[in-house]
Formats: C-alpha cells, sequence, structure tokens
C-alpha cells in the first residue's frame, strides 16, 4: 500500500537537505497541527489540490509514501502521519500536474 502527499517542490527539497519533511498542509507545520496530512489515493490528493492548493504557482510534487512502521491514522477517510516523515519512507516523488 502506497498513501501520497502533496508538498511544495522548496518544502521537500529543504526536507532532502535534513532528512524528514515536516509540514502537516500549505502554511502550517507538523508542530502546529500535530499530524501529516495525507491521501489514500490520487483521486482523493486531487481533490485536496482543488480544494487548498489550486490558488499557488509554484511547483508541487506528489510524494509516494510506504507507511510501514509509520503511525498512520484514519480519520475522516483521510491517511494522517503523527509525527515527522523520515525521507527514506517516501519511495518516489512526482511532479504534480492539475486536471482541469
Amino acid at each position: 500500500m502506497t498513501i501520497h502527499h502533496l508538498a511544495l517542490h522548496t518544502d521537500w527539497q529543504a526536507a532532502q537537505k535534513t532528512g524528514e519533511y515536516r509540514i502537516s498542509t500549505l502554511g502550517r507545520t507538523l508542530d502546529q497541527e500535530g499530524f501529516i496530512h495525507c491521501s489514500r489515493d490520487l483521486t482523493q490528493l486531487h481533490g485536496v489540490h482543488q480544494a487548498f492548493y489550486s490558488h499557488l504557482t509554484q511547483p508541487l510534487v506528489i510524494l509516494d509514501i510506504d507507511p510501514t512502521g509509520l503511525d498512520i491514522r484514519t480519520e475522516n477517510g483521510y491517511p494522517h502521519l503523527y509525527g515527522p516523515l523520515p525521507i527514506t519512507a517516501v519511495t518516489a516523488t512526482h511532479p504534480y500536474t492539475p486536471h482541469h
């Protein structure tokens, strides 16, 4: 199973320097929110983009995450990661292209 997170490209680049990703959602950190918002599939991720990210012009990336060993809890139909995301749990990244 793979879950996904939509990230600003610049936030992902910063995480690669520190070894962990600590952004919960747009404009909020893990420390502020308490968990990192994720999506169970790409359909759900596109809905998140439409609701919260569609006004952005910065490049976005999809992080494919292997949840093995991570504290993932499904709440309101969405997987939430409690704790930082180690970059080693990210199995692939893809540029995000919005569907119009």
